[in-house]
This record gives structure tokens, sequence and C-alpha cells, in this order.
């Protein structure tokens, strides 16, 4: 028998709104590929009760709970394609599955694209980070550094200024006499010299390349990672996108639905945040979902 309601992507959105449609006792199958946007990061902060478990952990223990229900089935694959149907919807796993559900819940996240820079990417997660409301409290305070280059970069200087001493790497970005004013009173060094890469072998610290050949060491640099859809599903489904300061969401209404009939998303592909929102996101999709079933069981047939 078919399930209710597909959710693809077993991450905290993902979970949040099975456990929801699970003690509403509906039937719920989610497919998860295993790659959460946070596995490049060794914990997970910021999360009430659970500050500084690691994120593997974290999704282990979520997953316990939410298999304990008797109406939820999990699967672990990669879904590579999804359609409507006149019954709901379809999908397609990798290795040849085909399910049908009422309502698809896509909870698929997002890919980050960091600025394209020698020594970022195995970096990130470590020394090289995006969220200082997730890292700085770690970081620990000392000389930590901010890539520009993003329109918002330069208004974001001085909030990083409480979590160390910054230098502003602005990568050719304008600075308005209002941002230098307020990033000198917040005792914000601004660096015009292009950077060109990063170095150092140790996971604690990174020096930053100079295109004039000098090296600054950091504890961490952050930069700005634009956001990209992690799956072709939304494209094949044919979801609106709408545009955010860094890069592109699903639109979805105040009940999570999507543009397409009976899509629906959260978490990271929806809103721009961390662990405990893509949960919130997750509880609102899940209501929403279950609202859009109990509507159409009313229906007299």
């Amino acid at each position: 028998m078919n399930p209710d309601v597909l959710i693809v992507g077993g991450s905290y959105a993902g979970i949040a709104a099975g456990l929801i449609l699970a003690r509403a006792r509906r039937p719920v199958t989610i497919i998860d590929s295993g790659l959460p946007r946070n596995r490049a990061a060794s914990h997970s902060h910021g999360v009430p009760g659970q500050d500084g478990i690691s994120g593997a952990e974290l999704l282990k223990n979520a997953r316990q709970q939410l298999l304990d229900y008797p109406t939820v089935r999990w699967l672990q694959g990669e879904v590579v394609h999804a359609q409507s149907t006149v019954e709901g919807v379809e999908v397609r796993t990798a290795d040849g599955q085909v399910l049908a559900a009422r309502k698809l819940l896509l909870a698929t996240g997002i890919a980050d694209r960091l600025p394209e820079l020698p020594g970022l990417a195995e970096r990130w997660g470590s020394t090289v980070l995006h969220c200082p409301y997730c890292h700085g409290y770690e970081v620990g305070g000392g000389a930590i550094g901010l890539l520009g280059g993003h329109p918002m970069s330069a208004a974001k200087a001085t909030l990083f200024a409480d979590w160390g001493n910054v230098t502003f790497f602005s990568q050719g970005l304008p600075i308005s006499d209002e941002e230098h004013a307020a990033m000198q009173q917040r005792g914000v060094q601004i660096e015009s010299t292009p950077v060109v890469g990063v170095q150092g072998e140790q996971p604690t610290w990174l020096e930053v390349e100079l295109a004039d050949g000098r090296r600054i060491a950091q504890r961490a640099l952050f930069v700005p990672a634009m956001q990209q859809m992690a799956t072709p599903l939304v494209q094949q489904l044919g979801c609106a996108l709408v545009e955010s300061p860094l890069g592109v969401l699903l639109g979805v209404d105040m009940m999570k639905q999507t543009s397409v009939a009976n899509v629906y998303a959260a978490g990271d592909a929806t809103t721009v945040g961390n662990i405990t929102l893509a949960m919130a996101e997750g509880v609102r999709a899940g209501i929403g979902v279950h609202h859009a079933l109990v509507g159409e069981d009313s229906v007299p047939r």
C-alpha cells in the first residue's frame, strides 16, 4: 500500500515533519541519501538541550525515535526523478524503485557554493565557516577574517566583531561611508588587497594569502556561501523559485506548499537558517500536509 506522504530528505526538517505526521497516525515513507548539509562540521551548536552534540549523533537519535512509530518507513537511497500524477506524486530512486503517494515533501536542503579560491573547500567546516551563530563561539576569539565579495558582506562585518578581532577582506567590494564608520566603531580592520587563497596545515588556524604575497594568520575565515538547490527534483517538478541575498530558495506558502499541487517543502531549501529553524520549518510542513490530507478525506465521495 502506498503511504500518504513521501518525504525526500531525512535530515532535520524531514525528520521533524515525519514525526508530526507519524503522531497523526499517517503512513509516511522517508527516503534519505545520508548527506546532511552540516556533515563537514564536527559538532552542532545552538540546539536547545543538545548543544555541542555531533550532527551525526543528533540525526541518529532523532531517526531512532521516529522509527518507533509503526507508520514510518525509512529507505536509504537517492531520489533521481519526481513527477506529479493524477493521484498525487511519484518518485524514482537511483536503484530503480518507484514509489507513489498523495503528497510529497521536499526536505532536500541546499548545496553551498563556495568562492573559487584555493584551500577553501578542504577546510570547509573546520577553519573555513559561514555562520557565526553556529561556529563563532568555538573559534574562541582572536583574529578572525570575513571574506567580502558579496553585497551583504560589508554590512555583516560589524556583527562578527562579537566573536573576535575582525579583518574584513573586501575583495573589491565598495564600502559606503556609513559602513566604514560602523566598522571603525567596532574595531574592524579593512584589507583591500585581494585574497588569492588560504593555507595552513593545523586544524585550528589558517593563513590568508593576499595578492601581494603577504599572509595573515587567522583562527577562522568566514565566507559567503551561495545557495543552490541540492537536487534537480525541484526543476523536474516545476516548483517556483525565489531569489534571496544568498541564492535561490523554494517558494512556499504559509502551509509550506510549493507552487505545484501536492508538493511541499521545508528546511534550508525554503529559508536561510540553521538546525533549529530547519526543524521548525519541518514541523510547519508536517502540519500543513496533515491539514491538506484531512481536507481531502473530509470530502464526500
